[in-house]
């Protein structure tokens, strides 16, 4: 297993590349609900539609204060280390001793104050809105090992009627540790409201992407901020 290597220099380093990242490539980060203040440990699953997820994942845990950990997978992990730097450790699902490991491991992580681990319990990269979303059991097995409450979040990608592309959030409650026909009804629940959406109302900006061609024309003209919903 691949441990985190969380803080330092080279911590903030990636930190602040990552946002850099996100405020390039989208006209912003979008959240609505509201990320629970972690006190203990926090378990927070995922639908998993494309490669940012993990940035994503990573902003929505600065804006709410978390302690972040991220559950990825250990081919993926060497291929980009730095991401070690976030709080990713690894796992190695064809490996039923290196999956206890990490396992393990990520209980031991929700027993930290303020600790949050993420998982992607696809555990590959799907479309968007394709249901019944298929989860690995990994999710329900570390839910019942932790104890720990669980998060449900949706995540999508979204072109609106926008130069760049937004990024939309949708949490839900947190809940006890529940059977995985029980968290996968969750989780479809927050992709599903995802779908329906056409405009951002409701939601709360987390991130500002960089203003398009529209925007800054828009405050050329003195027509306010553009990247208002």
């Amino acid at each position: 297993m691949i441990p985190p290597r969380k803080g330092g220099p080279a911590g903030r380093a990636v930190a602040g590349y990552v946002r850099w990242k996100l405020r390039s490539a989208f006209r912003g980060v979008w959240v609505r609900g509201t990320p629970s203040a972690s006190t203990g440990g926090l378990l927070v699953y995922a639908n998993h539609p494309g490669f940012w997820d993990g940035f994503v994942a990573h902003e929505l845990s600065r804006a709410a204060g978390w302690d972040a950990y991220c559950l990825m997978e250990e081919r993926n992990l060497r291929r980009y280390p730095f991401l070690a730097r976030l709080g990713a450790f690894s796992i190695e699902p064809g490996r039923a001793g290196s999956a206890l490991e990490s396992l393990r491991y990520a209980r031991a992580l929700l027993r930290r104050p303020r600790a949050v681990v993420f998982i992607f319990p696809e555990g590959e990269l799907r479309p968007f809105g394709e249901m019944p979303l298929r989860l690995a059991r990994g999710v329900e097995v570390l839910a019942r090992i932790s104890g720990a409450p669980c998060l449900p979040v949706g995540i999508r990608y979204v072109l609106l009627e926008h130069e760049k592309p937004d990024v939309l959030l949708d949490v839900g409650n947190p809940h006890p540790p529940a059977p995985l026909e029980a968290l996968r009804e969750r989780l479809e629940e927050r992709v599903r409201r995802l779908a329906a959406v056409t405009r951002l109302e409701g939601f709360d900006r987390l991130l500002a992407g960089w203003p398009g061609v529209a925007e800054r024309w828009d405050r050329a003209r003195g027509l306010g901020d553009g990247a208002r919903p």
